[in-house]
């Protein structure tokens, strides 16, 4: 593997930064990793990352689809530890490393390097009042604008010409800001999953309908099923939600343009999760939802799951949120490949136990 040695950038870099061959193997450590790990170098090289880090998250899976489709990809709140302190919860990103086929660079993101000092849970609890704080105000403000929305359509009744259209703009931004403030609301309101048994295509099959009848209805959505696939333990409803959030946003990235939504299904028994306890859980169910849409900017796809980051203009950045938020509550797994051309947004599930 012909691959430069470690120069002045690679050992100044502040972010936790490692080197993996084709073999999973470290091959390189920065001195960041090294104080962030609490491990020296000599410790991790030639040593196969995934059996001296607990990470939760799929480790051999990102690294496969990293080699594969030689493009970066993100997961956001992962638990990193050593299995020798607490875990810290990180932003893990995976990039191809140049010529090279196999070689993956590995960045560890702390979300918040101050974690020690509690900075980290600060800003946890300052996302979770702002939201809140703007779901107090949604149920606040919906039922004046709805006031205000009934009085402009009573004018409109005695109204021509421009006053006509003064009033009909006032009905179409009222109902306009009702939707967001419904969309904070729902986001704030998430109840537990009420798990069964659920066939995963019925879920996709209730979700493309709608799409094709609506808000994607200039799309191409094409089915790549797997029909031999198990069912999932989960809320069909609130699946439902996710494959509509993402299924919405795929029809939304090609900004009216005609377009094409691939929904694939496969079985995958290989992808496990390592939770932060060292233990494994297998999710081989997975669905990706697949477009050939512009892609997401690369200055928010490592924070696209986060509120309130969107990438569409008057986007409230609260859809991929709650696909993350249902999906965790679902023992599952999301994350996102992007590239201009191809966005790909994978679902991992656990398959329902059988009933005795």
């Amino acid at each position: 593997m012909n691959l430069p040695a470690p120069g002045i950038i690679w050992s100044s870099l502040p972010t936790p930064a490692l080197l993996i061959d084709g073999e999973d193997r470290v091959l390189e450590i920065n001195p960041a990793a090294e104080a962030f790990l609490n491990l020296s170098s000599k410790m991790l090289k030639g040593h196969s990352v995934l059996e001296r880090l607990v990470i939760s998250a799929p480790l051999e899976e990102i690294f496969v689809r990293v080699r594969t489709n030689r493009s970066a990809l993100f997961v956001n709140d992962v638990d990193v530890t050593t299995g020798e302190k607490a875990p810290v919860q990180c932003n893990l990103q995976a990039a191809p490393l140049g010529d090279d086929p196999q070689a993956v660079l590995l960045l560890i993101l702390p979300r918040e390097l101050a974690d020690r000092l509690g900075r980290a849970s600060m800003v946890k609890s300052a996302a979770r009042s702002a939201i809140g704080m703007a779901e107090m105000l949604a149920h606040e403000i919906k039922n004046p604008l709805a006031g205000i929305a009934g009085a402009a359509q009573l004018l409109s009744m005695n109204l021509e010409g421009d006053d006509l259209e003064l009033t009909d703009l006032i009905v179409d931004e009222t109902r306009r800001i009702v939707k967001l403030l419904e969309q904070v609301e729902q986001f704030g309101n998430v109840r537990p999953p009420e798990k069964r048994p659920v066939n995963l295509h019925d879920v996709l099959d209730r979700a493309r309908k709608s799409a094709m009848f609506g808000f994607g209805s200039h799309m191409v959505i094409v089915e790549d099923y797997d029909p031999s696939l198990p069912p999932t333990l989960g809320d069909a409803d609130q699946l439902t939600q996710v494959f509509l959030n993402l299924l919405k946003n795929a029809s939304e990235a090609s900004k009216g343009a005609e377009g094409t939504i691939r929904i694939h299904t496969f079985y995958d028994y290989s992808l496990r999760l390592r939770r932060a306890d060292g233990k494994g859980q297998a999710l081989p169910l997975q669905v990706e939802i697949i477009d050939n849409g512009p892609g997401i900017p690369p200055d928010i796809a490592a924070s696209i799951f986060e509120p309130f980051v969107s990438g569409r203009e008057n986007g409230t950045g609260l859809g991929l949120a709650l696909v993350s938020k249902i999906i965790s509550d679902h023992d599952g797994w999301v994350s996102v490949d992007s590239v201009p051309g191809r966005t790909v947004f994978r679902i991992s599930l656990p398959v329902a136990p059988k009933e005795k």
